[in-house]
């Protein structure tokens, strides 16, 4: 975050610098406002585009095997424009290579779901998904050992995360849960 508020500041200068440059090249016919009001302007805009490109920024920067299952977009009174085009705040993002079955239940996958959101440390949360009957349920020991046990939960929407854990040839098997 520190980074960006000096990139931002930097963006200023350079805007006001550019201001200032194109003000002697004209003999000072600009209006004295137009600096200042070209590095706001500078600051905002580059704001924006921070906050915009951040989601594919971050995606892009995932390593082989992460794959982005869901964008979670968001709207804000404090900033107009997002009403316009919602802003990516979250992602939701699929360790593919580290989904887990077991054996005896190869339609169970044992997965590792991360959410990137702006501003906050990733955090993981393991997911059991039932492929066969588009199901989802949150990990515990219980869950674990016997699959039945878990607090399973439809999976409605377009589901893209059991879409893409459940594509055959994705997983590794284990003998463990």
């Amino acid at each position: 975050m520190f980074l960006e508020l000096i990139a931002t500041f930097t963006a200023a200068v350079g805007a006001a610098g550019l201001v200032l440059l194109i003000n002697k090249l004209t003999g000072g016919r600009l209006p004295k406002w137009a600096m200042p009001v070209a590095a706001g302007l500078t600051m905002i805009g580059y704001t924006i585009w921070s906050e915009y490109s951040w989601a594919d920024r971050t995606a892009a920067d995932l390593p082989p095997g992460m794959v982005v299952v869901e964008r979670i977009e968001q709207r804000a009174i404090w900033k107009p424009w997002t009403y316009l085009k919602p802003q990516v705040t979250a992602l939701a993002v699929l360790d593919r290579a580290g989904i887990k079955t077991r054996p005896d239940m190869t339609e169970i996958k044992l997965v590792d779901l991360y959410v990137f959101a702006r501003w906050r440390q990733p955090a993981m949360v393991p997911q059991l998904l039932d492929c066969a009957n588009r199901q989802r349920a949150d990990v515990s020991d219980a869950a674990l050992t016997d699959p039945a046990a878990a607090d399973w939960r439809e999976v409605t929407g377009s589901g893209t995360l059991l879409e893409t854990a459940c594509a055959d040839g994705q997983q590794d098997e284990t003998d463990g849960g």
